[in-house]
């Protein structure tokens, strides 16, 4: 079974700067109506941490995601 990823952003860090939507192969991130990164589609993340890596403010957070069950 495929690990599942948690993606988390610090709103209050993020300045829009759209690095991490430009750089994720997945196309998980997207810039909400109030111009700060989102993850619309977080269960496509295969946790290669190109965002968290990218993010000049050190907004975004990716962690495994505990399992249920």
């Amino acid at each position: 079974m495929a690990k599942k990823f948690e993606v988390i952003i610090n709103k209050t860090w993020c300045k829009g700067c759209s690095l991490c939507v430009e750089i994720c192969p997945k196309k998980v991130l997207g810039i909400d109506d109030r111009q700060k990164a989102e993850p619309f589609e977080p269960e496509k993340c295969i946790g290669c941490r190109q965002c968290e890596n990218i993010c000049p403010d050190l907004a975004i957070t990716i962690r495994e995601a505990e399992k249920n069950g």
